[in-house]
């Protein structure tokens, strides 16, 4: 097994997550471990994407069907050069 040193951490935040673990019945060191698991065994940061993210919440079945107009082009035509006389 690996062993992590964490220094500088604030005093405030030692305390709440002792208190956190005394509340789940827990020492501090198991507490801990398994904060860092979850973190990371969660999905990638890639794959919470905006759309996924969306897709996740809003799901592919409550969007919305919208008509689409047709698109037509207000520009002029283009001719070759040899046209252009």
């Amino acid at each position: 097994m690996a062993n992590i040193l964490i220094r500088n951490l604030p005093e405030q935040t030692k305390k709440i997550l002792r208190t956190r673990a005394a509340e789940e019945g827990l020492s501090l060191e198991a507490y801990v471990r398994r904060i860092l698991h979850k973190a990371s065994s969660q999905e990638s940061a890639d794959e919470l994407s905006i759309l996924g993210l969306a897709e996740h919440y809003f799901g592919s079945t409550n969007g919305v069907e919208l008509q689409l107009p047709t698109r037509k082009s207000k520009r002029r035509e283009v001719h070759s050069p040899s046209e252009w006389q």
